[in-house]
């Protein structure tokens, strides 16, 4: 069995928010652009269809003015379980995975790149690891905020 873990970028976390919080911001173009990135980063969403085959265009705005557009298709959706999609420049499959434990939601989320080189790259360049830290972190941020106005 072919093992992916030197092409993959991994994270896990426990979200203090229950499950149908969790996917209600991970599934909504108007919560997705208020946590999506790593820190200082904000987003203009140009087109998300939250549908398996359907298109995610959206522009990150770096805290130094630079403008990096991304483009995804959502490649497999199961509600509360599971979302997959797939980028491309860099070309990478993301898949996020959702369980539910009572108030709080265990995420599991893998970027899977075509080659370890390709990872190490992105690593390099654009410190992705650190930026998948600081993504979750703006995601509990945000859940906690969400769920104060509850």
């Amino acid at each position: 069995m072919e093992t992916t873990t030197n092409r993959e970028l991994r994270i896990t976390k426990t979200l203090k928010a229950p499950i149908e919080l969790v996917w209600e911001v991970w599934s909504k173009s108007e919560h997705i652009a208020n946590w999506w990135g790593p820190k200082g980063f904000t987003n203009t969403i140009h087109k998300m269809e939250f549908k398996e085959g359907g298109e995610w265009k959206f522009t990150m705005h770096g805290p130094n003015g630079t403008d990096y557009a991304n483009r995804s298709i959502f490649r497999e959706i199961i509600p509360m379980k599971k979302i997959v999609f797939e980028h491309f420049n860099p070309h990478f499959i993301t898949t996020i995975l959702f369980e539910s434990k009572g108030k709080e939601t265990l995420l599991d989320w893998t970027g899977l790149f075509d080659t370890e080189e390709i990872l190490k790259t992105i690593i390099k360049a654009h410190n992705a690891e650190e930026g998948l830290k600081q993504n979750i972190e703006k995601l509990e941020n945000y859940l906690k905020q969400k769920l104060e106005l509850r």
